[in-house]
């Protein structure tokens, strides 16, 4: 058995998807041996070649094999201060392993065992509806204005899309530091990838009203 052989624990994958693929409902069993031997005998065969990170909404039983694990901005914090490991696993969703791979060095591999594992909240916003949003703003005269800001929860497009016009990513727990600094660069804020973070934070922690 090859190392191939030993990765490939994903099925079904759908490689222009991220929103995740059909389930009949029957998913395998809580402790199924055979992918617990496969995934021991591959975590054995690359030893310290490897780095496994585990997001917290993963189960009990992919979260054993973690060397780390935590949410999306700790795991990108920790896959780039970790320059050793060639081969780093993502046990999360398609947005994280993107991030993980823009932070960590050309020699590296960012694995993300399931391809079609996606995020709804990132699809929330494409880079084409951005960039069809942002041509309103363009025609309205009011794109000058305006600072990007976008969610850790979003896709390397709609983050490089925010640094192109001079915005910031922003996790949950700096979103007001965030807004506040874009209300002193502009006049106005599109939030991305859905309302709901920035109107909440707009009127609970900044006193916005509207």
């Amino acid at each position: 058995m090859g190392i191939s052989d030993l990765l490939l624990l994903g099925s079904e994958s759908d490689l222009n998807s991220e929103r995740g693929v059909s389930c009949d409902g029957q998913l395998p069993a809580a402790s199924d041996p055979q992918l617990v031997d496969r995934a021991t005998a591959a975590r054995k065969a690359l030893g310290a070649k490897a780095m496994v990170l585990g997001h917290h909404y993963q189960r009990d039983e992919v979260i054993a094999f973690a060397d780390i694990r935590g949410d999306s901005f700790k795991l990108a914090q920790a896959a780039a201060e970790n320059s050793a490991a060639e081969f780093i696993f993502f046990c999360g969703v398609h947005f994280m392993a993107e991030s993980a791979d823009i932070l960590t060095t050309k020699n590296q591999k960012v694995i993300l065992p399931d391809l079609a594992a996606g995020c709804s909240m990132a699809d929330m916003a494409t880079a084409s509806q951005v960039q069809d949003c942002w041509q309103v703003l363009e025609k309205l005269g009011v794109a000058k204005k305006t600072i990007p800001i976008t969610y850790m929860n979003s896709s390397a497009a709609i983050k490089a899309f925010t640094g192109k016009n001079h915005g910031a990513v922003c996790t949950s727990s700096n979103a007001a530091r965030a807004m506040k600094w874009a209300f002193e660069e502009g006049e106005k804020i599109l939030f991305l990838p859905d309302q709901h973070l920035g109107r909440n934070t707009a009127v609970l922690s900044l006193g916005i009203n509207y």
